[in-house]
Parts: C-alpha cells; structure tokens; sequence
C-alpha cells in the first residue's frame, strides 16, 4: 500500500477527529452541490456557471478516484448503481458545452447522500436526535433524492419541447403533485418517453412516499443489536429481546 493510499483510506474509512471531519465535509460538498444544480437551472449558462461546474466536476472526479483507489477490488464497484451515477455526473459537470440537454445527470451525485457506514455511524454519535430519528431521516433523505432525480429528467425531457415545463420548479411541481397523485392536470408531459416517466414517478414515488409515512407513524424503537440472533430494534423498555429472549442492557440517552 501507497502512502497517498494509506492516507486517503485513512480519511475515508478511519476514525480520526480528522477523518470525521473530512466525511463531513463531503456530506457538506453534495448539499452545495445540489443547491448549486437547483439555483443554477434559472440562470443562462454564462461562462461563470460553467467555469463552476467544471470545478465542482474536477471535485467530484477526485472524490471518485480516490474511492476507486482504497477500493480492496476496484473491478466490483463497477456493479453498483452509485458508480455510475458518479462517472455520469462527472461527465456532465466536466462538458458544460451539452448545455441543459445533459444537466439533469448532475442531479444523479445526489444518489451518495447518507450512503457510507462510516458516515452514518459518525452522525449516530455525535447527533441523539438523528440517532432517535434515523429510520425517518433516512426514508426522508431517499425521498427527496427521488424526487430531484426525476424532476432533473423531467426538466431534461420536457424542457424546450413542453411549454408547460419552463425551469426547475415546473419540473419539481409536476414530479410532487404526480408523486402525491394529486393530478391537477394543469401540467402534463408529452409523448410516450413523457406518459413512461409520469409512470415511473407515481410507481416509485408513491412506493416512497408510504415508507416515510410507515416509519413516522410506526410505535418509537430503539436500536441496539441483540447480542445472540442480531434483532436490531427494541421497544425503549425492553429488557429481554422479543425473538429470542436475551436480556438486554440498553442504554439510555444519558449514557452518551
């Protein structure tokens, strides 16, 4: 192993003050990214906002190689869906020259928001209330990546072709009120690719949108593994697990 290998396994896989930090940071960069994406849609694409992408584009590249670099078998992370929402993110930010009609690829960067155990296990401790809430904040975050991600192929599909779809937030309205099946009908998409996607968003969206709500109004548990079958949520007052009846020493909040 490489000295920059080491290092850079280091920051993203070890638990350091510092490697915590870089995480953050990440999870920092992806929300201005995708800030930047939305507010970018309403501007014309002058040479500042291309200039931005390529940068935000080279970031994104680094970021890639350096996980693609710590990788034990590199050939295998070719198989996941988050691979290659990277490389098509990365092309998009790197030839601004395709201008809109390839934009709403930048959105697929979105797809690694909360997505590395490290991270997570980070947030469960340093944060009680994403510990408390993690199944919520987790369907919640799932959501709503679903949700840019289809109004940046709607916006992509529609825009230029479908008076109706002008910038982002037509596209974003079209995509919630499909998603809710709410359908009022003043915003519809054209052609069969439109009547596809208009599936694809009611379908997955609604499939969703009911996991938030089943998370919400599901009885509060806690989490805190059963040391012989692995059972991994609790009601706050067990003591003896349900599955397999181990006792249980759970902690409280004040034990953190």
């Amino acid at each position: 192993m490489t000295y920059l290998t080491h290092r850079l396994r280091t920051l993203y896989e070890g638990d350091t003050d510092r490697a915590h930090r870089f995480r953050y940071g990440l999870l920092a960069f992806d929300l201005a990214t995708l800030l930047f994406i939305v507010v970018s849609s309403f501007m014309p694409r002058e040479p500042l906002v291309e200039g931005v992408d390529v940068l935000i584009g080279v970031a994104v590249t680094a970021d890639f190689l350096s996980r693609l670099a710590i990788c034990p078998r590199p050939g295998r992370e070719f198989l996941r869906p988050t691979t290659w929402a990277d490389l098509a993110a990365i092309a998009s930010f790197l030839a601004p020259i395709v201008g809109e009609g390839a934009g709403f690829l930048r959105i697929l960067r979105t797809l690694r928001l909360l997505r590395t155990y490290q991270l997570l296990d980070r947030l469960r401790a340093d944060f009680p209330f994403f510990r408390r809430n993690e199944e919520v904040i987790i369907a919640a975050v799932n959501l709503a990546v679903f949700v840019f991600v289809m109004t940046g192929i709607v916006f992509a599909t529609q825009h230029g072709r479908n008076p109706a779809i002008g910038n982002y937030v037509d596209a974003l309205y079209f995509t919630v009120t499909s998603l809710t099946t709410t359908g009022y009908g003043d915003v519809t998409l054209h052609g069969t690719g439109g009547r596809l996607v208009s599936v694809v968003v009611m379908i997955c969206g609604v499939t969703l949108f009911l996991r938030l709500a089943q998370v919400l109004f599901r009885p509060y548990k806690v989490r805190f593994p059963c040391p012989t079958c692995g059972l991994q949520r609790h009601e706050t007052d067990a003591v003896h697990c349900k599955a397999c009846g181990t006792g249980l020493n759970i902690p409280d909040e004040g034990a953190y």
